[in-house]
């Protein structure tokens, strides 16, 4: 007689955005029981509709009885605002619970809320994503955790279910550490692209002939193969906005002044991005960097 399967431990989702609504539903879909709360009803409500799960009212009532807890939302005071507030994760989760943050912040954001749980019992990881909201929809990213080797392992599982890999990569805080170091390669790659592309264009060049043989040497990359056309057509109605291009970076060169180091092209590409924002182009995916070449 076969055992019956373990019951899976019962998960919370705070922040149904572009990203946190497919990753909540990997979760439903993988068996886990899912509380879900978002800042808008209305889309807790949708994403119960389309999913098994319940919704709460509150961030604390979320976490009641979870065992992990993930957020995803906007900022640093996001963050704080549905962790720590009076009706915030830590006001409703148990001690021995485990919360993830999936959010984009500061490092000492990180390291201050590792702290904060720590003191109620509770375990704490930063593990933001790369991936974009494709990879997010397929259950493909890539998630960059800070936090004990041992939390890591026991929470692998769970970030299995939309993580196509899930890399320790040192103490609370580094998480978020190799989140900057990714943002700052797309930048400088997207800045690359741009100027290529630009080249291209204007020598006449086939754009689908220069993605497949420049996409078969040294400088292939995820943004060449899926950004090189919709850049060359003009399309930009879709991805990861400027507007949040341009929150991580400002995090990246904070802590590179932290750090007494110096970031030009990030500092650059930075300033080419709020360019765009001031002509309205904030919510463009971050590919709208060849708009300023070409007018």
């Amino acid at each position: 007689m076969v055992a019956p399967a373990e019951p899976k431990p019962a998960v919370a989702f705070v922040g149904l955005g572009v990203m946190g609504y497919p990753m909540a539903g990997h979760l439903a879909r993988a068996g886990y029981p899912v509380s879900v709360y978002n800042r808008n009803p209305s889309r807790a409500l949708a994403w119960c509709e389309a999913f098994s799960g319940r919704r709460a009212a509150t961030p604390a009532e979320a976490a009641a009885g979870a065992d992990f807890v993930m957020s995803c939302v906007g900022n640093d005071d996001d963050v704080r605002a549905v962790l720590e507030g009076p009706q915030g994760v830590l006001a409703g989760i148990g001690a021995g619970a485990v919360v993830i943050d999936h959010t984009t912040t500061s490092a000492s954001l990180a390291e201050e809320l590792a702290d904060a749980c720590g003191r109620r019992g509770v375990g704490f990881l930063d593990a933001p994503v790369s991936g974009g909201e494709a990879g997010a929809q397929r259950g493909q990213l890539s998630i960059m955790v800070g936090g004990p080797a041992a939390l890591v392992e026991r929470a692998r599982p769970v970030l299995s279910s939309y993580g196509r890999t899930v890399t320790r990569v040192g103490e609370a805080g580094f998480g978020q550490r190799c989140k900057m170091v990714n943002q700052i390669c797309i930048a400088g790659i997207l800045q690359g692209l741009a100027e290529g592309l630009q080249l291209a264009l204007a020598s006449g060049l086939d754009i689908d002939a220069v993605v497949e043989v420049v996409g078969g040497g040294a400088a292939q990359s995820w943004q060449l193969d899926n950004r090189a056309r919709t850049m060359a057509r003009g399309e930009f109605d879709f991805g990861f906005a400027i507007d949040w291009m341009i929150k991580d970076l400002g995090i990246c060169l904070a802590e590179a002044a932290r750090l007494h180091i110096d970031l030009p092209l990030t500092r650059l590409v930075e300033s080419y991005y709020e360019e765009l924002q001031t002509r309205g182009l904030g919510r463009c995916d971050t590919s709208a960097l060849i708009r300023r070449l070409r007018g």
